[in-house]
């Protein structure tokens, strides 16, 4: 009897074992995955936020909470399950899916690089009309859309990343990284879009030292959301353009990211300091390499929406669009033929 039980609790110990080596790899799995999503992810909190510019302050914070149950909704019940079918029935289409999504990152950086320098800037601009709540479910709608999209980009590069474990562990994994990446950004997005909310206030107290501070987070905010923005079109340009380059050794063509590692060589040799400089190398190849993959698509797809029905945009609905974005609706003055 005692060699019996002598035996089930070493049976139930190596089960202990195997249970938190298991924990052990979905923390591990989750982290690298998360690190490998870090490029979109930065550029989902730089998007957020302006689709609440302008809209009444009451209003920002539920309706960043609708876009961030929204987007949990796409990550767990849309994208979550059809890449694991993918991945555990075709995991030969992964790669592609991963470098169509990589495209379409090269693409988004470089069109936000050349709007930011031959770009008319036209956009900036809302209709002065009236705000109302028709307005606000179109932002929402039009954030979950575009969350849509950098959300299949998050989970197909956390996919990839853990695609060497079980289809159970990837998929808790990628649970994982849903939830934490969509509470990181969105309580990001929260906390930027009341910054000067919160510096009015602190400018309201007695205290020097806190009006100084308020100050400073209101005057700043600018600046910040700038900042952000700017990071978040690098992320872009260097993420797309590291899966374009892997995924181009992948299929047989190594010489560019051959080169790349050429490149990166000398620098990985320097005291201290050589890893990062490395790193830093391979990243500026990645990023250059996005933006001319980048423009290369835009060169080749914007003469094609000129041609397409739906690349053709209506005047008089891209302002409706943009007064949407700011909050508002149009008037019936606006809308109105006869008017």
């Amino acid at each position: 009897m005692s060699g019996g039980l002598v035996a089930l609790l070493d049976d139930v110990a190596a089960l202990a074992r195997i249970a938190a080596a298991s924990v052990d790899d979905i923390a591990a799995g989750a982290a690298k995955a998360g690190a490998k999503a870090a490029g979109v992810v930065i550029d989902d909190a730089a998007v957020t936020p302006q689709y609440v510019s302008g809209a009444d302050p009451s209003r920002e914070l539920p309706m960043i909470k609708k876009i961030f149950w929204g987007s949990l909704r796409n990550k767990l019940l849309i994208i979550l399950p059809a890449l694991l079918l993918i991945s555990a029935f075709i995991p030969g289409v992964i790669p592609f899916i991963l470098m169509l999504g990589g495209t379409y990152l090269c693409y988004e950086g470089a069109e936000k690089v050349w709007h930011q320098f031959f770009g008319h800037h036209e956009d900036k601009e809302a209709p002065a009309v009236e705000r109302g709540p028709d307005a606000e479910s179109k932002v929402v709608k039009g954030a979950i859309t575009t969350d849509f999209i950098l959300s299949c980009e998050i989970m197909v590069i956390s996919m990839n990343e853990v695609g060497d474990a079980s289809i159970w562990v990837r998929a808790v994994i990628l649970v994982v990284v849903a939830i934490a990446i969509t509470i990181l950004v969105y309580g990001a997005v929260g906390l930027i879009v009341k910054m000067d909310d919160i510096g009015m206030h602190l400018a309201k107290k007695e205290s020097a030292g806190s009006q100084r501070l308020g100050g400073l987070l209101v005057k700043g905010m600018p600046a910040v959301l700038a900042a952000i923005t700017f990071v978040g079109t690098i992320a872009m340009l260097w993420v797309g353009g590291h899966i374009m380059l892997v995924g181009a050794s992948d299929l047989g063509w190594h010489a560019p990211y051959d080169l790349v590692h050429t490149l990166e060589h000398p620098f990985a040799g320097v005291a201290v300091v050589g890893g990062f400089l490395a790193w830093l190398v391979n990243t500026l190849c990645s990023a250059v390499v996005g933006l001319a993959w980048g423009l290369v698509v835009m060169a080749v797809l914007i003469p094609v929406k000129k041609v397409l029905p739906f690349g053709k945009k209506d005047a008089h609905t891209s302002g409706d669009t943009r007064a949407a974005a700011a909050g508002h609706t149009p008037d019936k003055a606006d809308t109105d033929p006869a008017g």
